[in-house]
């Protein structure tokens, strides 16, 4: 399937030139417009740099202003769908160059369209991207090394949430103070 890297369908364009207007009224971007069988969905994503992630109100309010939008242009979505207004979470479908392009610095799963080739799932920290490749920085028994991926090359991509460990309940050590009497 790889990364849509080439021209887009015209209903897939048409739904994310009425939805970005919205996005951007919300303080949002549009991070992706997608339709998989009979749904049709939107992801809306913070601006990049900002704190926090997109809330429930936020996508109430998208999901309720994109439906009004898309009943108002005459339902450029052919056929019977199911609209769905969604972040991107927190580990993130990397399809499109900007999508790349906006997780520079972050640890990234890829996985190649090449079944023969020997590294065909990759995971490392995005370095760069342009339009056409993206560089992974992969720690290996040798040091880190540097891996340039044609985009048009990846099945598929997504970021990685690196988890920490929380604290063990009563791990930190207590001090008993010992209360005096008067």
């Amino acid at each position: 399937m790889g990364v849509e890297t080439g021209i887009e369908s015209p209903v897939i364009a048409r739904v994310r030139d009425l939805v970005a207007p919205i996005a951007s009224d919300l303080g949002l971007d549009l991070y992706d417009v997608e339709r998989r069988g009979p749904t049709l969905r939107v992801t809306l994503d913070t601006k990049p740099g900002s704190d926090g992630g997109v809330t429930l109100e936020d996508l109430a309010l998208a999901s309720r202003l994109v439906s009004r939008e898309l009943d108002h242009a005459g339902d450029p979505v052919p056929g019977r769908y199911t609209l769905e207004v969604t972040s991107p979470g927190v580990e993130r479908t990397l399809r499109t160059p900007a999508h790349f392009q906006r997780e520079i610095g972050k640890l990234v799963a890829v996985r190649l369209a090449d079944v023969g080739h020997d590294d065909r799932r990759l995971t490392g920290t995005l370095v760069a991207a342009d339009a056409d490749t993206a560089t992974l920085r992969i720690d290996g028994p040798d040091g880190p090394t540097e891996r340039l991926v044609r985009l048009d090359q990846v099945d598929r991509a997504k970021t990685v949430f690196e988890w920490e460990a929380a604290p063990k309940p009563g791990g930190a050590k207590r001090t008993k103070t010992k209360e005096h009497s008067s």
